[in-house]
């Protein structure tokens, strides 16, 4: 049996969700509401230590990082596969599945939080705002995850960092569209686990209502994204899963941060 600890928002919880539908598999959700802190429950971290989305659980062992939880999904149900049998394209796959990990994921989790969850959590009140930042562990999204993400909430589009933040994004999306002139598919003529890992950060972007930094510019990026919305596992592993609420503070408050945004890239 498949079990699934996720949450609607979370970018790692939907890339794992993708490969799910892709292969058609069946799986036992179990919904944690991270902007609420059901993660920092002393049962859940018996499971994920990081207080964080996705964990699966596989009759009975237990797999974390999202990464990690698709390769081995790729591995124990390999039809259809997610990986390229060609060593090149398998080898190209792998520097986005990495890419993901080690940059794009550090920019969404803080462009969220600066454009649209620091508003969402304000609502919480200030006792129970500092009780969920000091639940934080340490070793969280990064070494000092718990700490970067207090600034982002308190400080918005002033913190340090913002403008690195939003410059990193925008270079994948440049990168995306100079790899898309090799083939349809980030690795090449077949969607593949590289495109499952970068859907749920254009996702983001688009329900934080700042589709332009692809659609005015990145007609290959445009297209990419329309297939990928057009599959039938974008519904299913994306779009149910975003409570109203949740996408209507999304929508809302991403629409007014996206001037601060785009004042950023201008100034590039």
């Amino acid at each position: 049996m498949l079990e699934l600890y996720h949450h609607g928002s979370s970018v790692c919880a939907a890339k794992v969700r993708l490969a799910l539908a892709e292969k058609g598999l069946d799986w036992d959700g179990h919904y944690l509401d991270i902007l609420k802190g059901d993660q920092f429950a002393p049962e859940y971290r018996k499971l994920n230590p990081k207080a964080v989305v996705p964990t699966l659980v596989h009759d009975g062992a237990v797999i974390v990082e999202s990464t990690v939880i698709c390769e081995y999904l790729n591995e124990v149900f390999p039809d259809p596969p997610l990986i390229p049998a060609d060593p090149v394209q398998r080898a190209k796959m792998r520097c986005w599945t990495k890419a993901v990990d080690e940059e794009v994921h550090r920019a969404c989790g803080p462009l969220t939080f600066m454009a649209s969850h620091r508003h969402t959590l304000m609502r919480l009140g200030p006792e129970k705002l500092e009780e969920f930042l000091q639940s934080t562990p340490a070793d969280s999204v990064t070494s000092d995850w718990n700490v970067r993400k207090r600034g982002y909430i308190e400080q918005g589009f002033d913190a340090p960092d913002a403008s690195r933040i939003v410059h990193l994004y925008d270079r994948y999306l440049a990168k995306m569209e100079a790899d898309l002139a090799d083939g349809p598919w980030l690795a090449g003529d077949a969607y593949t686990l590289a495109d499952a890992g970068m859907t749920p950060y254009l996702a983001r972007l688009d329900m934080l209502q700042m589709q332009a930094m692809w659609t005015e510019s990145r007609p290959r990026v445009a297209d990419w994204y329309d297939r990928i919305r057009a599959r039938p596992s974008y519904a299913e592993a994306i779009d149910r899963w975003i409570p109203d609420h949740l996408r209507n503070d999304l929508n809302t408050f991403g629409a007014q941060s996206w001037p601060s945004v785009r004042d950023i890239l201008a100034a590039a």
